[in-house]
């Protein structure tokens, strides 16, 4: 009888088991199956972590958000994100510091329209922790410029526009995979300013996390993942500043079928982020 129920029990057990449905799975960069915890663990020896999201997907939200909570239980962290320019900084500050409310926040900052959903939360925890929250990015009226006129167009820019990119001139590279695919997938409807409209956010969004950093800190970035995937973009102008920067990379796709990857997403970041297709879309 007890032999039975022992078996009754695994069966049940096995059943429930092969009924689960993941939304996510984590793998590393040799494409072996990995999880949250191994993540965590690494993420807190790093100095800086990169964390390349789907803007609109409710997973790679939810584990940011996660992820950065997990983080300061037990380290300081320091967060930045791609989707606040730079030259909003101060509004950003008075709202961390209470010195504006949410309503003025949203009309004086040039917030993107899931910021309510996937990065008020964000924003809130380093409010409520009293963390630094850095905008990264580089105004898009000045990535519009060098997409019309090369890096060249930066130079008339007043120093206090000046302040909110990169130092000029910036280092490029037209040769990094990232960018040459870029200019393959867009054919003959692009210009080579493109890549280097690419470049002058990944080379702004790497310079304001070196400039805000410190040694008692994590930075916890967040970004299009396309902006640090295969240790490019970001990943690239922080090493090529700092060659002993200790990074995490995390890099997201989605497909339909989560239990495995295919080779050429291999190397694609340091831990792997794969999410069902299916995944609710935020926006």
């Amino acid at each position: 009888m007890k032999k039975g129920l022992l078996l009754l029990a695994f069966i049940i057990g096995f059943g429930v088991a092969a009924q689960e449905k993941k939304a996510y799975q984590f793998y590393d960069k040799k494409g072996k199956k990995t999880d949250y915890g191994q993540l965590l663990k690494a993420a807190r020896t790093a100095q800086v972590v990169l964390f390349g999201e789907y803007h609109n997907n409710a997973i790679s939200h939810w584990l940011q958000l996660e992820l950065t909570k997990d983080m300061a239980e037990k380290k300081a962290v320091i967060l930045g994100a791609e989707m606040i320019e730079a030259d909003n900084q101060k509004q950003l500050d008075q709202y961390l510091k209470d010195e504006i409310n949410q309503k003025q926040f949203d009309t004086t900052a040039r917030l993107w329209p899931n910021y309510k959903t996937d990065y008020k939360p964000l924003v809130d925890f380093a409010k409520e922790n009293k963390r630094p929250f850095i905008a990264t990015n580089i105004p898009r009226r000045y990535a519009s410029i060098v997409f019309k006129k090369g890096f060249e167009g930066l130079e008339n820019l007043t120093l206090e526009e000046k302040s909110w990119i990169a130092p000029l001139p910036i280092a490029y590279d037209a040769n990094l995979p990232g960018y040459v695919n870029m200019m393959k997938m867009m054919g003959d409807h692009t210009s080579p300013n493109m890549p280097k409209a690419q470049a002058i956010k990944d080379a702004t969004m790497a310079y304001f996390i070196l400039k805000n950093r410190n040694e008692n800190a994590i930075f916890i970035h967040y970004n299009g993942t396309y902006h640090s995937d295969n240790f490019e973009g970001i990943y690239w102008y922080l090493k090529k500043a700092e060659p002993n920067l200790e990074i995490i990379t995390i890099a997201t796709i989605e497909q339909k079928e989560i239990n495995k990857i295919n080779t050429e997403e291999y190397n694609k970041a340091d831990y792997i982020l794969v999410i069902d297709e299916d995944v609710t879309k935020t926006h």
